[in-house]
């Protein structure tokens, strides 16, 4: 059975998909299935035009995606769920509090996995949770909508780092 990714922001159409689409062109789409939703997502929204941008430039062509709103049968299917921010975390453990053991901003899983000596996927979650209090405090991504392309630009950046080191972590 695959191993299921989820990644969450506020409304679903810039920071999670831009996540959700780097990370499945890292991992083998046999063994991962990876998703996003939001918070407060509109469903059927439309995935930002900078987004959709960024990853055009990184060889990623999203198909017509549409933003969903989280609920609690999409957090139960995660075997893993990033955020992009601490809020957001909070937020999905109100939505399905029988996330906490695997529920990550992606700053803070990228920070944790290297230092787990992982067995597998499973493994990797399970030991960075065990280690979530020894993780870094800056671990929030700022919400680029509305800001320059620079900001844009430096988002995506951060991203594609720390979603590299989790495909790496992941599937080595």
């Amino acid at each position: 059975m695959a191993f299921r990714i989820l990644v969450v922001c506020t409304a679903n159409v810039c920071r999670s998909p831009l996540a959700a689409g780097l990370l499945r062109r890292r991992l083998d789409s046999g063994a991962f299935v990876v998703e996003s939703a939001g918070i407060r997502a509109l469903d059927g929204g439309r995935t930002d035009a900078n987004v959709v941008q960024r990853l055009t430039r990184r060889g990623i062509h999203l198909p017509d995606l549409a933003a969903r709103q989280l609920t609690p049968d999409i957090a139960r299917q995660a075997d893993l769920i990033l955020t992009a921010t601490r809020d957001h975390r909070g937020d999905v453990l109100e939505v399905f509090p029988g996330a906490l053991r695997r529920t990550f901003t992606l700053l803070e899983f990228a920070a944790l996995a290297p230092r787990v000596g992982a067995n597998g996927p499973a493994d990797l979650v399970r030991g960075a949770a065990m280690m979530r209090s020894d993780g870094p405090q800056d671990v929030d991504i700022e919400d680029p909508i509305g800001r320059s392309d620079d900001v844009h630009d430096a988002v995506a950046r951060q991203i594609e780092e720390a979603v590299d080191t989790i495909a790496k972590n992941l599937a080595p």
